[in-house]
């Protein structure tokens, strides 16, 4: 056959072109983003880091978060390799943790002669250190498939881990961001770990849409999202909660900063302002005083707790003290305290503060003159053996959290039987004026959403509230002010989906996903 001019060979035999010459062409977003360079990479995850922090308490700018783990979410999808995607997380994380924990030097001043010059060393070595989970989050994710939902699931994975390893630190999950919204409701159903997990996948579909040029998506996933999630909320909390009971219960707050807890001529004033409020009338149906309310041992505390009984009235006090036992080990604990001053019931605090109310391997940081800020002795505190509840009498079984314990839900899960309501005793005066109480007690209403139950919560120097099982704020007393609040016991709902279940659900579904992950990014690279 004659071969025409201009013609490029047989019609029949000639090769198509190549494959990649017909391929769409990246999306302009996501080809901008790949340009990028790595230093605007790095500051663009840290400010998406601390843009994520504002969204906890005290600042509460919940409509931050999304966006920021959107941000997170891209700017790992663009790096090649694993180190890159590792630094850049942990370089978020250090921001977001840097942002979140500053509080963490305040204890550091309360005592500045002696450790003003550990501060800086906490704040890094703390923030740093949290943010290897997330720079492990980033490395797995790149080694395991690229793109974004892989990303969400080792970045939950990880959240998870850092509530359970080395004794644990679950202080501002990403899941936290919602606390104070009906999104928190969620918590009920799925808890902490679960509502991390599903703020991560939102974001991680989004950044997914915004990858692939789907922006009119993106947007709509964005509003319809979380807007689902706070319509079933509100749901939850449409139908209100039962009657609360007649009796009345009192939280004390003696405002006592904690460079003054311990000065021999103020404690006098701080025991007089609780004695005055416990006396107060009309007489309650129970008293709580804080944590380490009473300067001294439970033992020799005879006088003072007959004292603090008459004040009373036969009304039950509980009371934060410390104790010793013929071992010579010292407990921080709760005791309840009857007519005539009898100890009617004693908790010991179980989940202790690291380098605070213990020091690891103690032998070692003694001999380079370190110390725990708040340790009883050489050794610190011992831990009591677990959780466990206290008898109230009329006012029915109660789960007691000292301070710190209200941290971690798989605590007030591991309770062994439900109570009627759970009791928190603290001392935020460690945790400074500013963002550490609000924080803390953001997550203590968390706690009563995850179990359905009522909490009372009397603190040194504020917050003291009363929350409900929805979450709700019932009544407090403002952070540095001295009083008293009475409010009648909330009620409790039955025991709520997580309180059943715990975390083994959403660990499951996690390492589930994961290992289908795992799979799928081998197929393609085989």
């Amino acid at each position: 056959m004659p071969i025409r001019a201009g013609s490029s060979g047989c019609a029949c035999a000639c090769p198509k072109p190549p494959m990649a010459e017909r391929v769409a062409p990246r999306p302009w977003f996501a080809a901008r983003l790949e340009a990028i360079s790595p230093l605007a990479r790095t500051a663009a995850a840290a400010l998406s880091g601390a843009a994520l922090a504002l969204s906890h308490a005290p600042f509460e700018l919940w409509p931050l978060a999304l966006p920021a783990l959107v941000s997170l979410a891209l700017l790992h999808g663009v790096e090649r390799g694993a180190g890159g995607a590792a630094l850049r997380a942990w370089i978020a994380g250090s921001a977001y943790f840097a942002v979140a924990l500053h509080w963490i030097v305040e204890p550091f001043f309360v005592d500045p002669e002696a450790h003003a010059w550990m501060a800086p060393f906490a704040l890094v070595f703390m923030c740093a250190g949290l943010a290897l989970f997330w720079g492990a989050a980033g490395w797995a994710a790149r080694r395991i498939a690229p793109g974004p939902l892989v990303f969400a699931l080792t970045l939950a994975l990880a959240e998870l881990a850092r509530a359970y390893l080395f004794t644990g630190f679950p202080w501002a999950l990403v899941g936290y961001a919602w606390i104070g919204t009906p999104v928190m409701q969620w918590a009920a159903w799925i808890g902490p770990h679960g509502l991390t997990l599903a703020t991560l996948a939102l974001a991680a579909g989004v950044a997914a849409l915004v990858s692939r040029g789907h922006a009119p998506r993106a947007v709509a996933l964005l509003l319809l999202g979380p807007g689902l999630m706070w319509g079933a909320g509100l749901a939850r909390t449409a139908p209100g909660l039962p009657p609360g009971t007649e009796q009345v219960v009192r939280l004390v707050q003696p405002n006592a900063p904690q460079h003054e807890k311990w000065d021999p001529e103020r404690i006098p004033v701080f025991y007089s302002r609780q004695v005055g409020f416990t006396m107060a009338r009309p007489r309650p149906d129970l008293v709580v005083w804080p944590e380490t309310a009473l300067p001294g041992l439970l033992e020799r505390a005879e006088a003072p707790l007959a004292h603090i009984a008459e004040a009373a009235r036969g009304a039950p006090v509980v009371i934060g003290i410390q104790r010793s036992d013929d071992a010579g080990r010292y407990f921080n604990s709760a005791v309840v305290v009857g007519p005539g001053g009898a100890a009617l019931d004693v908790y010991d605090k179980h989940h202790l503060v690291p380098f605070g109310e213990y020091m690891p391997l103690p032998w070692i940081w003694r001999n380079i003159g370190i110390h725990g800020l708040a340790s009883r002795a050489d050794g610190g505190y011992t831990p009591g053996p677990g959780p466990r509840l206290l008898d109230l009498g009329a006012l029915g079984p109660a789960l007691p959290l000292i301070c710190y314990e209200a941290v971690f839900p798989q605590d007030v899960g591991g309770a062994p039987a439900r109570p009627r309501l759970l009791l928190q005793l603290t001392n935020d005066a460690w945790f400074g004026i500013f963002s550490g109480p609000w924080q803390h007690l953001a997550q203590a209403r968390l706690r009563a959403v995850e179990q359905g139950l009522p909490l009372l919560r009397a603190a040194n120097t504020g917050i003291s509230a009363a929350v409900d099982a929805h979450g709700g704020l019932l009544a407090q007393i403002p952070l540095g002010e001295a009083g008293y609040v009475d409010v009648p016991l909330p009620a409790a709902l039955p025991p709520t989906l997580y309180a059943r279940t715990g975390d083994w659900p959403a660990a499951l579904l996690l390492a589930f996903l994961l290992a289908a992950a795992f799979a799928h990014g081998r197929t393609n690279r085989d």
